[in-house]
């Protein structure tokens, strides 16, 4: 086992990893830019050191000072959180290259799946269903953009090959639309990601996002748990997150769970990560993407299974292996998480950093919150806007939902804007209660009102 790990992130997963670092007896290491030197992470670390000014390409995105962050502290291992470096190839083959254990995905594994219209030709080998679409890339200057588009048919999802969050994403409803979105698309995704290849994909009528947490060790094991369903979105970024799904019952579970465990198989994977489906309203399922890394939204399982993620991820890259198979795990009642940003609901979310005046942290059986806030904590605006995660876990869905709205009536973050009355509002919506609930249900049912 690791005896030092350096965390190269922040803000709450980097909190999330260090706490986990401790309960296993190993050493942390925090790196912390200019502007987080009173970030909660570094005040919990073992060490710490600073790795460069405040935005994140001279800090925690900068790879030579990180590298050496490690070896001047002699730590065994990096752990990338999610993220910043967590899937970037170039870090992943020079931590090897330097001696250090990269917790996470192997460089194959991100290559792989990174490229999403590669990954799409290697599920449809293997068997894996895929949303219909094209097989390679496509740009505006193609004279058959018009004809394929049609042949795929309308609306259709124009999508950046490289990266996620819902970054280079553009519906197209018409042939009018079309070369616009996909001017736009690849430009965001030139910008965000360095690559402006986009393909096309067809564009299902109201899906849900179910997605299955999966673990794969050096003997080839690979275990999938239990879905979690995280329809609840904005432009293609999760808010809500719950497991197991309203509309999973145990034979679609199975079938999906064993497709998940074939994709994983299929490019040797080694590590905790997802692998993601949209299901339509009459139970077709289909391979979206996967994240080879830990995802924001983890605790949703931890708290139906009583398996902690992140130990299971630093055990594995110490070379430890999986003793328990999918049919051994057993759900504990439902678990639902809400993602608290610092943006402002009224006014098209714009970022709000600034000093937080107060904050008063929800608790209570069953609730856990994931978060870096304190009182008196200054939210620099380089970063990403999360916050916090409140997770509660209850007998039935219907408990967890009044848990829910407990935690969030409880919780207090003043001195800035957040999501908390969106998310509210969310968990009074009758159709969310009832489980209807799917990918653009925000649009239908919140924002329209």
């Amino acid at each position: 086992m690791f005896k030092k790990v350096l965390v190269a992130n922040r803000g709450e997963i980097a909190v999330r990893v260090i706490r986990a670092l401790g309960e296993m007896g190993i050493r942390s290491v925090a790196i912390h830019s200019e502007v987080d030197r009173n970030c909660l992470h570094v005040e919990m670390a073992d060490e710490k050191i600073c790795v460069g000014p405040g935005p994140s390409l001279e800090s925690y995105l900068n790879i030579p000072n990180i590298i050496s962050a490690a070896l001047i502290t002699k730590a065994d291992a990096i752990h990338p959180g999610y993220g910043f470096l967590a899937e970037n190839i170039y870090f992943a083959q020079v931590c090897g290259d330097s001696g250090i254990s990269f917790i996470g995905p192997t460089p194959d594994t991100i290559k792989k799946m990174g490229d999403k219209i590669a990954a799409r030709q290697m599920m449809k080998k293997l068997g894996v269903p895929v949303v219909p679409g094209t097989d390679g890339p496509v740009t505006s200057g193609d004279p058959d953009i018009f004809k394929t588009a049609k042949k795929i048919g309308y609306p259709i999802i124009v999508k950046a090959s490289a990266g996620g969050g819902g970054k280079g994403m553009r519906i197209v409803k018409s042939e009018d639309e079309l070369k616009d979105a996909l001017d736009i698309a690849g430009g965001e995704a030139k910008k965000a990601f360095g690559n402006d290849s986009v393909y096309f994909e067809k564009y299902l009528d109201e899906p849900r996002h179910v997605e299955f947490q999966i673990l794969g060790d050096k003997k080839g094991r690979i275990v999938y748990l239990p879905e979690r369903d995280c329809s609840i979105q904005r432009r293609h970024q999760k808010l809500v997150e719950e497991s197991p799904s309203t509309a999973v019952e145990r034979s679609l579970r199975r079938k999906m769970g064993k497709t998940a465990r074939l994709a994983a198989a299929g490019v040797k994977y080694r590590t905790v990560g997802t692998v993601e489906f949209l299901l339509d309203k009459k139970e077709n399922f289909y391979f979206m993407e996967m994240n080879t890394r830990i995802q924001v939204e983890h605790p949703v399982t931890e708290m139906i299974t009583g398996i902690d993620l992140v130990k299971e991820q630093i055990r594995l890259a110490a070379g430890e292996t999986l003793d328990y198979d999918s049919d051994d795990i057993k759900i504990n009642g439902h678990a639902i998480e809400c993602r608290i940003n610092a943006e402002d609901p009224d006014r098209d979310f714009i970022p709000s950093p600034g000093k937080v005046e107060r904050f008063i942290s929800p608790g209570g059986m069953g609730v856990r919150v994931e978060t870096h806030l304190y009182s008196g904590y200054i939210i620099p605006s380089f970063y990403d806007s999360l916050l916090a995660k409140v997770i509660v876990n209850d007998k039935t869905r219907k408990a967890a939902i009044a848990k829910m709205r407990g935690a969030l009536g409880e919780m207090k973050v003043e001195g800035i804007k957040t999501t908390l009355p969106l998310h509210k509002r969310i968990f009074e919506n009758e159709d969310f209660v009832k489980g209807d609930v799917y990918t653009n249900f925000l649009q239908k049912h919140i924002f329209s009102i």
